[in-house]
């Protein structure tokens, strides 16, 4: 990961640099330019810095503290004359007990550095993905805006076949008139794909950091890779790593170190305090003095109005709106990974069936235009059959990009930062609780158990709609899931 992040650096250097070559990038390349230069995910891990200082402020009303303070007076009395004198003083005061709160505060601190990192770590993953979709979104219309050319190019070479035939006499005028708006319609559609394109690509760029102007040429296209893993696997393994459920059980154990901190109000407050006072008069006569003084002081709180009361009851409020809040996006992870995993399959399927009727409609206009040249055919077939074969190419196209979109969209849903290629989740390590991500322990409440109990019981099974199909085996079937 390292070397990415270098190669990534490299890569923004160099396109800094005002080199007027179109850069060229691979996927990872263009992740790793983003993750680099993205201005989005600067601002986010900021955060990690406000987190840590709040931390550093908990640990220091917990410590030690040491003030001074000093003045010098110079006063004239009505009776005359004036005096001139100075006092200093040294104060240290160290708290022995606070009902818990400081120490309830502290590890709320660490908690919340915690849940900046991991905001930041999803914030990578969220734009990793944004990156990938917008990388191929990029290639699938670049692809329409060939196939929409390769249409252009057809209607012309027809137009141009058509005219002749009619001036042979063996065609219609009507022939030339309807291959003539046929052409023009299709010089339409391709300006609109020429125009998405470059509005796709200002959405690329925006993501790398990039001027709109800077040149740039994508250097990968469509390879499919068979996703393995099953969608139970996947929710599983989501519901127990995602990033933003490791984000809601830290709030929630905030949320509980919260009301600690509220009833602490109910508790007495322990401090050490020492101080050391001189008091000097420097006119009309010398003198000084100098205490000391040393002791514990105590107070308790008997009584505030209510005050603590509702502290406690808001601080209570909060834990159950977290409680609600881990449940409701549990719920919504789960939802969303079966959406893109449905998704992912069904795209998947596509591949081979649009594949295969690429070839047949393209067959089919080769032969329609013999026979329209040789007499046999109408003009109406030949349109017919154009535009079968793009949309054929069409669909075909969609289906690449889609499973593609689909399979990132996955594995962003399931929180699988590395990609399914390189992570694969085992059904059985999902089942045992052996793929969760190393972090600090936040299960010990009772609440959080209550929370946790809408997860239990989710295991790594296989369904019929898991089945992995490849373009290549199409309707044979010989794929599966390992």
């Amino acid at each position: 990961m390292k070397m990415k992040g270098m190669a990534g650096a490299m890569l923004a250097a160099l396109l800094l640099s005002g080199g007027t070559e179109a850069a060229a990038l691979s996927i990872e390349e263009a992740v790793d330019l983003a993750l680099a230069q993205n201005t989005s995910l600067q601002i986010k891990a900021k955060g990690e810095d406000t987190a840590r200082a709040d931390l550093k402020s908990a640990r220091g009303k917990n410590g030690f503290a040491l003030s001074a303070s000093g003045n010098f007076t110079v006063s004239h009395p009505d009776s005359g004359g004036h005096t001139r004198t100075g006092n200093a003083s040294l104060s240290a005061s160290l708290p022995l007990y606070t009902g818990g709160a400081n120490e309830a505060n502290i590890r709320s601190g660490e908690i919340g550095l915690d849940t900046a990192r991991l905001a930041t770590e999803r914030e990578r993953e969220n734009l990793r993905y944004s990156v990938i979709k917008a990388y191929y979104d990029v290639l699938e219309v670049q692809r329409t805006v060939a196939i929409d050319q390769e249409s252009v190019d057809k209607y012309q070479a027809h137009l141009t076949n058509v005219e002749l035939l009619y001036q042979a006499g063996s065609k219609a005028r009507l022939d030339v008139l309807r291959s003539s708006v046929e052409l023009a319609n299709a010089r339409q559609t391709l300006i609109k794909a020429q125009n998405e394109y470059e509005v796709r690509l200002i959405v690329l760029k925006n993501l790398l950091h990039l001027s709109p102007k800077e040149p740039l040429t994508l250097t990968e296209d469509f390879s499919y890779q068979p996703f393995y893993s099953p969608m139970e696997a996947c929710v599983a393994y989501a519901v127990e790593n995602r990033k933003d459920i490791l984000i809601d059980r830290y709030t929630l154990r905030q949320r509980e170190l919260a009301v600690d901190m509220a009833r602490a109000g109910y508790r007495p407050q322990v401090n050490l305090s020492a101080s050391v006072s001189e008091e000097r008069e420097f006119h009309p006569r010398s003198s000084d003095s100098r205490n000391y003084t040393a002791g514990v002081r105590v107070t308790w709180n008997v009584f505030d109005g209510g005050v603590t009361a509702a502290a406690v009851d808001k601080a209570q409020t909060a834990l159950e709106v977290a409680t609600l809040t881990l449940q409701k996006d549990t719920e919504d992870i789960d939802q969303a990974v079966r959406q893109a995993y449905y998704g992912m399959r069904e795209a998947e399927k596509r591949l081979a069936s649009t594949q295969a009727a690429v070839g047949e409609a393209r067959e089919d206009y080769y032969i329609t235009m013999e026979k329209y040249r040789a007499g046999q055919g109408i003009m109406l077939d030949v349109i017919d059959a154009q535009v079968a074969l793009s949309t054929a190419e069409m669909n075909f196209a969609s289906a690449q990009y889609d499973y593609a979109r689909y399979r990132a969209q996955v594995e962003n849903a399931a929180g699988l930062a590395l990609g399914a290629s390189e992570e694969k989740i085992d059904p059985a390590a999902v089942a045992e609780g052996r793929v969760r991500q190393p972090g600090r322990d936040v299960s010990a409440s009772s609440d959080y158990r209550r929370a946790q109990a809408v997860v239990d019981g989710i295991a790594g099974s296989d369904s019929a709609d898991d089945e992995v199909v490849s373009p290549e085996q199409g309707a044979a079937g010989n794929g599966g899931t390992r």
